[in-house]
């Protein structure tokens, strides 16, 4: 009879430095970052359900301002969010309504169609050496996945690629959840401290109480039953008696029906795309949790809750009992992430060093230095 496969452990061998306390404080490194990542990478806009027909949206990014329109037949442009005429921006802090056909400057009154072609000066009179081709708006880069708009700032965008595949939330119905609630906060920390602190579970059991009663295995400071010593006796994903991260560990609604055995079992899937957002699927609802940077040392996250509709709809459904469970993750890890960047600042600390059972932290510095290298 043969061995059953060994199961390779993904533990760091070493531990090898963190980044430089500099990569997390210096405004030359985080304008790099904003360049070479930010303007490169794709980058999360929202959700195409909270973004209604004949409507402008101005998106904030750490590369800079760009506008998304959504026209009529749910026609999908983006573009820089500035006029050519003379650079003033198209789209406000508030959302704009327009006709679903031009997207008019408010300040001249210069008129674009959705591909971005200069149609109309207004009142100004161009003479003959004015090309108008040339003064069209800027496009931006923009595909919808799963009911969810992305942005890529570059002229050659890279592939989109979550990190478990673009099939892997095919068995939830994605395009149809709609937005039943949404947070935003600022958190004083850079953005790649949020990452590392995503990236691994050694302070689960110190900072998520709740959070580690729900899932076992964090309570031995892993992830994932693959890092503990006896991989098969790592027990079931969610406490006995629970389902999904709500406060009593019930299903809000009705379970999504077409959730593979595995899906239900696992209790939550998990899905990231650097370096801004990611989702985590559940058997009852899903989580979308984005970061934008503001600065060296500010970070804005959002979450929001998807729902089906008629969860929504149901008599009796309890908004808080889904949202306060992972909203008290997310303040203790924006608690933790604070604390972090405090301790960064502190004269003659120049690097940390990585546990073995940070690999996925090691495995994201990879990822930014690769990007920031020349």
């Amino acid at each position: 009879m043969p061995e059953p496969a060994e199961t390779v452990s993904p533990l760091l061998k070493s531990c090898p430095p963190s980044l430089p306390a500099t990569a997390y404080i210096d405004p030359q490194w985080y304008a790099r970052e904003c360049d070479r990542i930010w303007r490169r990478e794709w980058i999360y806009a929202g959700r195409m359900n909270d973004l209604p027909a004949n409507t402008l949206r101005r998106v904030e990014t750490a590369a800079g301002a760009c506008l998304v329109a959504r026209g009529a037949e749910d026609r999908v442009s983006a573009f820089l969010n500035v006029c050519p005429h003379r650079g003033a921006e198209l789209c406000g802090a508030a959302d704009r309504d327009f006709n679903g056909a031009l997207i008019t400057c408010p300040y001249h009154a210069w008129a674009y169609d959705l591909d971005g072609r200069l149609r109309s000066t207004a009142f100004a009179t161009p003479t003959p050496d004015f090309d108008r081709a040339a003064h069209g708006l800027t496009g931006v880069a923009h595909r919808v996945w799963n009911g969810c708009l992305f942005l890529c700032l570059s002229d050659d965008p890279p592939d989109f690629s979550p990190d478990l595949g673009l099939a892997a939330l095919d068995n939830w119905p994605m395009d149809r959840l709609v937005t039943g609630h949404a947070m935003e906060v600022e958190l004083a920390c850079n953005w790649k401290v949020f990452w590392e602190n995503y990236n691994e579970c050694l302070h689960c059991p110190g900072i998520h109480p709740a959070l580690s009663r729900r899932v076992p295995v964090y309570r031995q400071g892993v992830m994932s039953a693959a890092e503990t010593s006896a991989p098969g006796a790592a027990g079931p994903a969610l406490e006995p008696g629970t389902q999904s991260w709500t406060v009593d560990g019930r299903p809000c609604g009705p379970e999504f029906p077409d959730l593979s055995a595995a899906e239900r079992a696992a209790g939550h899937t998990f899905v990231t795309i650097y370096p801004g957002v990611f989702l985590v699927a559940h058997v009852d609802y899903l989580r979308i949790v984005s970061l934008t940077p503001l600065a060296p040392e500010r970070t804005r996250l959002r979450a929001e809750w998807l729902f089906a509709p008629e969860t929504l709809a149901a008599p009796g459904f309890d908004l808080g009992n889904v949202v306060d469970f992972a909203a008290t993750v997310l303040a203790e890890d924006g608690a933790a992430c604070e604390m972090n960047q405090r301790g960064l600042r502190t004269p003659g600390f120049r690097a940390g060093r990585l546990m073995p059972q940070e690999f996925e932290i090691r495995a994201f510095h990879d990822w930014v230095l690769a990007r920031l290298d020349d």
